[in-house]
């Protein structure tokens, strides 16, 4: 209908012109406020410095506060994937304007051609590495999926188990991720777990088994950056993660 098209219109002028922008601001005001703080920085510069491929591994909900932390704070050129959704176009923007390579799909879309594509960038560009929200785009939340293992068995590269964490945030309860964002002026602890080798050659099985070991760690340094903060929510990583 005729009366559709400036509510659409609108709508895409607002996430993808208006958005974007007052995101990008508010992360560099944000982040130039809070009180960084790093446990176990050896093994980010380990992975850097190693001639194979760093593969950043995090949680979808610590996504905004790692953004411009991994994009200052370290060497080489970062490759993410954002879906091709109207809503991962506008996170595109942010990730672009924050400094990242953005590649588009997901898992529930396009997301082989992505993940291809993303591989291709990363094998034949020195000093590139990726990172993936490993519960991928729609859940479930801290359940990491089977792509992160795919992309690090294709090119060669060492996962990084990366998080944070504030006790002084908001949480959006409302969205799937439950997304933690740290208030102005927040202490804010970013924690690195031990990299990750994934073999070559897995059968279905093996590629379970690092699976596992890659969310088992991701929630060991979770719980370890929470530990340090004194951060709790009221709903638990997972299901078999009781609350602290």
């Amino acid at each position: 209908m005729p009366s559709d098209y400036p509510v659409n219109s609108f709508k895409r002028f607002v996430l993808l012109k208006l958005a974007p922008m007052v995101t990008v601001c508010l992360v560099r005001l944000l982040y130039a406020s809070w009180r960084m703080r790093e446990t176990g920085r050896e093994h980010l510069d380990a992975a850097i410095e190693a001639k194979e491929p760093a593969i950043a591994a995090f949680f979808h909900g610590r996504t905004f506060v790692l953004l411009r932390h991994m994009t200052l704070n370290t060497n080489g050129r970062w490759v993410s994937m954002c879906s091709k959704s109207l809503d991962g176009e506008a996170m595109a923007k942010v990730e672009e304007r924050l400094g990242l390579i953005v590649v588009r799909g997901s898992s529930g879309r396009d997301g082989l051609e992505a993940v291809q594509t993303m591989i291709k960038l990363v094998r034949s560009t020195p000093g590139y590495g990726a990172g993936l929200a490993v519960d991928g785009s729609r859940g479930p939340r801290c359940r990491v999926q089977g792509g992160i293992v795919r992309m690090a068995r294709w090119t060669g590269g060492r996962i990084l188990p990366i998080t944070a964490s504030s006790k002084s945030a908001w949480i959006f309860r409302r969205i799937w991720d439950r997304t933690l964002l740290p208030y102005p002026f927040a202490k804010v602890q970013i924690a690195y777990g031990a990299p990750i080798d994934v073999p070559s050659k897995l059968n279905g099985k093996q590629l379970e088994a690092k699976r596992l070991e890659v969310e088992e760690e991701l929630i060991k340094v979770q719980v370890l950056a929470d530990s340090l903060t004194g951060f709790s929510d009221c709903e638990p990583m997972q299901e078999v993660i009781k609350p602290v």
